[in-house]
């Protein structure tokens, strides 16, 4: 089987092209590949399908072999993939992914794709549908009881579930403990991603993010949204800011109008590869 790693803003996934090549079973390949001393090594696998209601269709498995239901990294990194390798001609394509249908703004250079942005949709505020569970209209300070403590933090879906707590310093920040502690609190009944953000002004924010089914990642598209839209809601932060993260800046826009999170980056072929 052939494949390719690419990576965006250093969240790095294995691509297969699944219009061409038979993936049995993705969430045992995701772990096999995944496994960075035994594998490939990434964050997970993604398979380019066909889809009837789009232009393409995504699937997304975490290292460990669960499936999320989108990723804003690896979407752009789609877009990046079907262009630069000639399977569309578009600088508009639609993307079928498991929480809805995203469309995908490529920005081209003398015939390559050097930036991608992904319209993500509006965020998702009701606490029934994040997941998490509490009472109300909005999750924006809900209260963890963690094993060091109460640690209150912001739930948003981008599609996926996120919890955003803000922290004064990312970087001395212990998300060994804490990350999986979030992830797997019996409030999120699908487990939630993590994210801790400093605001260094209304216009720049500092990440770091814990996933869901992968541990601490170099970056996560989704999360930089929900990051902005809690920083929003909670009167700390402008619509349009950039996201600066271990692996480099992600710029994130809310449109008052429409409402919806615009969320651009880099897109990067790291090397193809054939398993044996």
């Amino acid at each position: 089987m052939l494949f390719t790693k690419m990576h965006g803003t250093g969240n790095d996934y294995i691509y297969v092209n699944a219009l061409q090549e038979v993936v049995m079973d993705p969430s045992s390949l995701a772990r096999q590949l995944s496994n960075r001393h035994f594998g490939v090594g990434s964050d997970g696998l993604v398979l380019i399908l066909p889809s009837t209601v789009a232009d393409f269709r995504m699937r997304m498995f975490n290292a460990d072999g669960s499936e999320s239901e989108m990723c804003g990294n690896a979407s752009r990194c789609i877009g990046k993939y079907l262009y630069d390798k000639g399977l569309t001609k578009k600088t508009t394509v639609t993307l079928e992914t498991a929480a809805g249908i995203k469309e995908l703004g490529l920005a081209v250079n003398e015939g390559k794709v050097e930036m991608v942005t992904v319209d993500m949709g509006a965020p998702i505020l009701d606490p029934a549908r994040v997941p998490v569970s509490v009472a109300g209209t909005e999750a924006l300070h809900v209260p963890l009881v963690l094993p060091v403590g109460v640690l209150e933090v912001s739930c948003v879906s981008m599609g996926n579930p996120h919890a955003v707590c803000f922290v004064d310093d990312v970087e001395a920040f212990d998300m060994v403990t804490l990350g999986p502690a979030i992830e797997q609190h019996p409030l999120f009944p699908n487990r939630v991603n993590a994210e801790f953000v400093q605001v260094l002004a209304p216009d720049h924010l500092k990440m770091r993010v814990w996933e869901r089914g992968a541990g601490e990642t170099l970056a996560c598209g989704t999360g930089a949204c929900a990051a902005l839209v809690a920083a929003v809601l909670r009167g700390m932060a402008v619509r349009e800011a950039r996201v600066d993260l271990r692996g480099g800046t992600l710029w994130i826009h809310w449109r008052p109008d429409t409402g919806a999170v615009l969320l651009t980056g880099e897109a990067a072929f790291v090397f193809e590869g054939e398993t044996v």
